[in-house]
């Protein structure tokens, strides 16, 4: 028995009304609803058997795949908590995650057996470990090192996903999402995307980010669509399987569109079944949109973030041509307010300020970790430290990361409105903007561009190009062309990289 939103009862439900339908097709290996809620549900009595307890962690090194999401689905009706850890990351990062949330077991797919070898070499206290492969898992779980087990029905209070943040402004911290913030975060999407049980969605987005789950594969489960998982993105392959497969719905970064968009099979990959495909993890810039919508494809912009499970803004289908630019408005059963950044006072009308967010997809905390807990959760809302722009229509514009924000002769300047113009210039491929050290200003921005092959331009062409589009205070001191914008696990801008790099080669003090 379980109470009213949690998610195990996803499967089991599913498997009712349509038991043959395909639930998941990983690189051609079909699951069908039946099959997986009969392994989730055969994994999750092994749990107990074996003295795993309500409350415990199990956490995983694994690409996307099927096996994870059976996983991921055993968790939900044994009342364990998933914490997907990013293969991407150093054997010591990955060391420092388990330390974190201390697992009472780490599932490895074989693939990344070496670096959690590694990373369990450097702990003092290291976790039990089992194989991936599900049938395997079921067979040869070790058991709990725990003596007092927990058993009792599944709360719509525990935890279900504890997915690592991505780290770009300060050191990951591990957002706890209960089962009821992943119910209403997908009951929120569902009035706007509208996945139904005829939809194909693709899922790019890795599993140790909470889009891998709740921005559409998830509602395409409950909902009984079929999900192709994808392990890594690459933009060729996803261009085929669009085309091959139907896509009807996908999900997406903006970098993730921009690789799509200058794929040589960009222009003619057929494109006319992807009905809802969503934007969201930074600012799109808008000629970037303009190349998606002559093609026939009306990108649904948005905006989360993990502490808010992580859907918060999103703009309908018919608003994606008119309001170019624009987060949209807030998803059902989600509450947002926008305050002055340095008096919290709240902000009414059209206006320029931190956006805070309510309701009950908004996390339950950090584990562990009360002292960040409490300056993000206060009085209620969630502040989410992104600066936004309210029309006088109700509409959000995501300016910048309030901390990327940067100060030249007095004039705050955020780097996004920069990289907005710089996207225009046809020369330019990828880009990104950071405020550095200046004795005169203070800051003044710096520009790290990647060329577009086969079309000339230098650092005079751009410059002037910006004179043209820029107040002179937001025209960047110099241009810096390299051959890829470096990016995290979830494709946004590591800045600070970039600006630390700048400062390493000119020498400056930080």
């Amino acid at each position: 028995m379980s109470s009213l939103h949690t998610i195990g009862q996803w499967t089991t439900d599913r498997a009712l009304a349509t038991p043959g339908r395909v639930a998941i097709d990983d690189r051609g290996v079909l699951v069908t609803y039946k099959e997986l809620d009969r392994r989730a549900t055969n994994l999750a009595n092994s749990f107990y058997e074996h003295g795993y307890s309500v409350g415990d962690r199990i956490a995983t090194l694994s690409g996307n795949s099927a096996d994870q999401v059976v996983l991921f689905f055993a968790c939900a009706k044994a009342g364990l908590a998933l914490v997907p850890i990013s293969w991407r990351l150093s054997s010591s990062e990955v060391a420092e995650q388990i330390q974190m949330v201390r697992p009472a077991l780490l599932v490895v797919e074989d693939e990344f057996s070496s670096l959690a070898v590694e990373a369990m070499e450097k702990l003092i206290e290291p976790p039990k470990t089992a194989s991936f492969g599900v049938v395997g898992l079921e067979s040869s779980m070790p058991n709990s090192t725990y003596t007092q087990q927990t058993i009792r029905q599944v709360r719509d209070s525990d935890d279900l996903l504890i997915v690592f943040t991505s780290g770009t402004v300060d050191k990951p911290k591990a957002p706890i999402l209960t089962h009821s913030n992943c119910f209403w975060t997908n009951l929120s999407l569902s009035r706007i995307a509208e996945i139904t049980s005829e939809d194909t969605v693709l899922s790019v987005m890795p599993q140790y980010h909470a889009g891998g789950w709740n921005i559409q594969p998830l509602l395409g489960w409950w909902m009984g669509a079929t999900v192709v998982l994808e392990r890594t993105f690459d933009a060729g392959r996803v261009l085929h399987l669009i085309e091959q497969r139907k896509i009807t719905s996908m999900m997406g970064v903006p970098a993730n569109y921009l690789f799509l968009a200058e794929h040589p099979d960009f222009q003619t990959t057929e494109l006319s079944s992807l009905k809802h495909a969503i934007v969201g993890g930074a600012p799109m810039p808008e000629p970037l949109l303009r190349t998606w919508h002559q093609r026939g494809v009306a990108l649904t912009q948005g905006y989360g973030l993990t502490e808010a499970s992580p859907n918060v803004l999103c703009l309908a289908d018919e608003d994606a041509t008119k309001r170019l630019g624009s987060a949209g408005r807030p998803y059902p059963h989600v509450s947002v307010k926008v305050v002055d950044p340095v008096t919290n006072e709240e902000l009414e009308g059209e206006a320029t300020g931190e956006l805070l967010v309510g309701g009950p997809g908004v996390f339950k905390g950090y584990f562990e970790d009360v002292k960040n807990t409490n300056a993000t959760l206060r009085d209620g809302w969630l502040h989410t430290g992104d600066l936004v722009h309210r029309d006088k229509d109700g509409f959000y514009r995501i300016v910048d990361r309030i901390k990327d924000i940067f100060i030249t002769g007095g004039e705050s300047v955020a780097p996004a409105e920069i990289e907005k113009v710089l996207f225009g210039h046809p020369a330019i491929a990828d880009c990104a903007v950071v405020g550095v050290p200046d004795e005169k200003w203070g800051e003044v921005p710096v520009a790290f561009v990647v060329r577009r092959k086969g079309v000339p331009t230098d650092e005079e062409d751009i410059l002037n190009f910006l004179s043209t589009n820029l107040a002179k205070f937001k025209v960047p001191k110099q241009i810096s062309f390299i051959q890829k914008i470096p990016r995290s696990s979830s494709e946004k801008v590591r800045r600070r990289m970039l600006a630390s790099e700048w400062q390493k080669k000119q020498g400056v003090r930080k």
